[in-house]
């Protein structure tokens, strides 16, 4: 009789425990990213583009850094200019965390942007900064992949065009996995805050 009672109290408070275990398992919270939470998506995995350095490069060389990833080109009066002022600011505030954030620049205008030119623009900004570059057939299909809109609106010579294009970036985890989509115009802070987010989840 005293045996029966023991083993039932035992196979009791081994329910109970994993009832509890399964309850801590379901309250945990996923993290609440200011961005957008894109996650598990099956679009903007990865690409194969050439940087302003002539080295090829995907999105496995980054491992290990959170990237920022955003698609412009140099002449570009606002837009661009602000998003990668934003990006430069967000490294400041990830303070000695600031080296694990990659920025990456993929220009929609590869006929005006040189390597060379590419090079000093992301001086302007950080020289840890990449911009890379492919062929104008294969930045069709990588826009395509990307969700990405480019259009060239013609100007009054024929090099004073200018580029309308989508204007959020992609974030991708310290693996390589694509996570997050952040709307032009967020702000630096919000942006540091959920790569901060992703660092921690890393370690």
């Amino acid at each position: 009789m005293h045996r029966r009672l023991v083993i039932k109290t035992a196979t009791a408070c081994a329910v109970v425990a994993l009832a509890g275990g399964l309850l801590a398992a379901c309250s945990e919270q996923k993290p609440k990213f200011a961005a957008i939470d894109v996650s598990g998506a099956d679009y903007a995995r990865d690409f194969s583009l050439t940087d302003h350095n002539g080295q090829q490069r995907a999105i496995k060389d980054f491992a290990g850094k959170v990237v920022v990833l955003f698609f412009g080109y140099t002449q570009c009066p606002d837009v661009c200019p602000t998003s990668m002022n934003e990006l430069a600011e967000v490294k400041k505030l990830l303070g000695k965390d600031g080296e694990k954030l990659q920025g990456l620049f993929i220009s929609v205008d590869p006929q005006r942007d040189t390597p060379e030119l590419l090079k000093a623009y992301m001086a302007n900004f950080d020289p840890t900064f990449l911009a890379l570059t492919t062929t104008p057939d294969k930045l069709e299909a990588l826009a395509k992949e990307y969700k990405v809109y480019f259009k060239k609106v013609e100007g009054k010579t024929p090099t004073s065009y200018t580029m309308d294009h989508s204007a959020g970036s992609y974030v991708y985890d310290a693996n390589g996995k694509l996570r997050l989509y952040t709307r032009y115009g967020t702000g630096a802070a919000p942006l540091a805050a959920d790569i901060k987010l992703l660092l921690a989840q890393a370690r």
